[in-house]
């Protein structure tokens, strides 16, 4: 029986290898958190059964009249104990928490490289509320289970061991007895963790599916307004939550069911712990303190008992973190590589390109060159493929046959990630991110100086920012929010031209201007003619710019 069996893992995708390899490479950077809880737990566990000789010495001590300097000391090593096991619990908080966050930020860090690395694909597998809640609920599940989790079984097995021996010097019959609940705990383990597996991963689901219509409501809140259906939303979230509220109702009830069976089960160990005690107590073959020494033991050695319970279902619910997170990381990666810059002016060419989503076609054997310095619009009916367009030329798509080249009088190279250095995108609505402008600018050019930024503003009619209140520290809410349209476009368009690309890709970047700002932003756009300008457009004042016309 393989240990898949044994945890009840129902997966197609990973092998527990693979998991189990997956999670020691996310351990790099977080073993020393690691060691150090191991140590302390098992500090902990040695004054823990410290304490349980030095409160069974000084009883005994007190019990046979023994010198008062004789009891002072006995309770002076027992208080001595009691400060280092809270010393070692303070220093457990400590790594826990400072450590803890960091190892978190650190893992997030990792999967959000590989979702910004991977392809993207326009339509993506996976709600965006889904991966929020894997980076922070799995992330959180899988740093806990290196740091603090497989640290603790060694501690468990420490205490267990410890206790069972010392129980034994005592009494060997009763440290059997004792012992002899560990195969039921573990049998009966295996049903809870099965059951429990299935109404977590419920909840799980369930969980990320209120959260993906929490985060969609509030990022569409104008529109939900605007359309009059506040109540549907929240009928809608309350469906949502009532299913949640649901599974983790039947959750609870099996767990509290689940732990009061156990709990019976470790009581009656302790009662019968007690009684041995009491009876060998009368007769007279055993000292007050060795009985106090017993039920603590019992204690000690019942324990480990109970974290079986609660650490078997950590090992299944750490899989399923992990696999979550291992598809994260497995999104096809974008081909990677060195920045190659191509020394402007240069062009884009597409021969015979063929694109198609799915199975029906976009674009049919285009072919058609965007010379160096000109400016070319791109027109046609919406849906015949002129941001698909866009997004092939910036390597964020890739045909199903022809080719895309950036060329200049030298040399020319495919179109690839390594190539999307030379390009300057504006897309289609406001996309600034919250913070204020100068960052929002920054993201364009983290090195821009005062004059660039200066410059900058100028070619894209922004220069309103600097008669704003704050100036550029002015801050945007999510969205652009506290911006109109036409300012937001401006300083979209600012952004891009501090890149140092010689290609700039405008879709539909004009469209929120009135006709005086849009023409004199095209004047200077085009007065240098140092750059290779492809607008995606319906205006028809742009085409009165333009050097060519694709119409698709």
């Amino acid at each position: 029986m393989n240990v898949k069996t044994i945890l009840k893992i129902s997966n197609e995708k990973y092998s527990i290898a693979d998991i189990l390899r997956w999670i020691w490479r996310m351990s790099k950077g977080n073993r020393t958190q690691a060691i150090m809880n191991a140590v302390i737990g098992v500090l902990e566990v040695m004054v823990s059964l410290g304490c349980v000789w030095a409160m069974k010495y000084t009883i005994d001590k007190a019990q046979l009249h023994s010198p008062k300097e004789e009891i002072f000391l006995a309770v002076g090593i027992l208080a001595t104990l009691y400060l280092a096991n809270t010393a070692l619990r303070i220093c457990n908080v400590w790594i826990r928490n400072i450590l803890g966050i960091r190892a978190q930020n650190r893992m997030q860090q990792r999967m959000l490289w590989s979702i910004l690395h991977s392809e993207w694909k326009g339509k993506e597998a996976l709600h965006s509320g889904d991966i929020l809640n894997r980076l922070e609920l799995d992330v959180r599940n899988v740093i806990s289970f290196i740091t603090e989790v497989l640290p603790s079984v060694l501690s468990v097995i420490m205490l267990f061991v410890g206790a069972f021996f010392m129980l034994a010097s005592l009494d060997m019959m009763l440290a059997l007895v004792i012992v002899a609940i560990i195969p039921v705990a573990i049998v009966f383990s295996r049903f809870y963790m099965r059951k429990m597996r299935r109404y977590t991963r419920d909840v799980r689901s369930s969980d990320s599916r209120v959260q993906s219509l929490l985060q969609e409501t509030i990022q569409n809140r104008m529109l939900i307004k605007t359309l009059e259906k506040d109540d549907e939303m929240i009928d809608r979230l309350d469906g949502t939550q009532s299913i949640l509220r649901e599974q983790v109702r039947h959750r609870t009830r099996f767990s509290i069911a689940s732990n009061l069976i156990l709990n019976v089960g470790f009581l009656l160990g302790y009662l019968v712990a007690f009684l041995w005690g009491a009876l060998r107590l009368t007769a007279g073959t055993l000292t007050f303190g060795s009985m106090t020494a017993f039920l603590q033991l019992v204690n000690r050695i019942q324990h480990p008992a109970r974290d079986i319970m609660r650490l078997a279902p950590q090992f299944v619910s750490v899989f399923t973190a992990a696999e979550r997170l291992m598809e994260l990381q497995d999104m096809k990666q974008e081909e990677q590589g060195e920045a190659h810059y191509v020394k402007g002016p240069c062009g884009i060419r597409l021969e015979d390109v063929v694109f198609a989503y799915e199975e029906e076609n976009v674009l049919n054997g285009i072919s058609f060159d965007f010379a160096p310095g000109i400016c070319t619009a791109v027109i046609g009916e919406t849906g015949v493929g002129k941001t698909t367009l866009i997004r092939l030329i910036l390597a964020l798509l890739h045909p199903q046959s022809g080719r895309l080249s950036i060329y200049n009088k030298v040399e020319e190279l495919d179109v690839a990630p390594q190539t999307r250095c030379n390009l300057i995108y504006v897309p289609q609505g406001n996309t600034l991110l919250s913070g204020s402008i100068r960052e929002n600018l920054y993201l364009g050019n983290l090195n821009a100086t005062e004059d660039e930024i200066s410059e900058a503003l100028h070619m894209a009619c922004a220069e309103f920012c600097y008669d704003l209140p704050d100036g550029l520290e002015t801050h945007c809410g999510e969205g652009g929010a506290g911006l109109s349209e036409g300012q937001a476009q401006r300083i979209a368009i600012a952004r891009a031209l501090l890149r140092e690309g010689s290609v700039m890709l405008l879709d539909e970047a004009t469209s929120a201007l009135d006709v005086q700002t849009e023409r004199q932003l095209l004047e200077n756009l085009l007065s240098s003619h140092d750059k290779t300008i492809i607008f995606i457009t319906h205006r028809q004042a742009v085409l009165e710019y333009c050097d060519k016309v694709l119409r698709l």
